[in-house]
This record gives C-alpha cells, structure tokens and sequence, in this order.
C-alpha cells in the first residue's frame, strides 16, 4: 500500500518512491536540479518558494520543496509508522 507524504502547499509523495532527501546548497545538487530541468525530469512543489529541499525518486524524478530536508523527513516517518516497520 502507498504512503504518502505532505511536502508543503498541499503538494505529496509517494514516500516509497523516494531514494534520497537532500539539501540543494552544493554544487553537485545544483547540477543534478539542471540537467533535471533541461530533461523535463523535475517536479517544482516550491509555489514560487525558495528551494530548500531536493527528493530524488526511483524513477529519476526530481522533486522541489519549500520545506526543510529534516521537517519532509520526521513528516514521513510520523505518517508513516516511524522508522521500524
């Protein structure tokens, strides 16, 4: 069954489908947000919003967020049944 994950402004995702939560503040992350972009692999949940947090999904997928990488995960672990399921 999928679980989901509020990521703000009413936006979520599958939270199975999330390889990795990151900061978008280095260099390699500002690339990867690029490429993504130039190959129409990019969600922009962010309402105009600075980006604070990168979701890397299975598929390929880049994911934007307004909300810090911390509060996206203690959401998902919360709505989800904590870390130990």
């Amino acid at each position: 069954m999928a679980k989901f994950t509020h990521i703000g402004f009413g936006n979520i995702v599958n939270t199975d489908k999330i390889v990795a939560i990151v900061s978008p503040d280095s260099a390699p992350m500002k690339r990867l947000i690029q490429t993504a972009r130039e190959e129409g692999n990019i969600i922009d949940a962010t309402q105009g919003r600075k980006t604070k947090a990168v979701l890397i999904a299975e598929n390929g997928n880049v994911i934007l967020s307004a909300l810090l990488p911390d509060t996206i995960a203690s959401r998902a672990q919360i709505e989800n049944g904590g870390a130990n399921e």
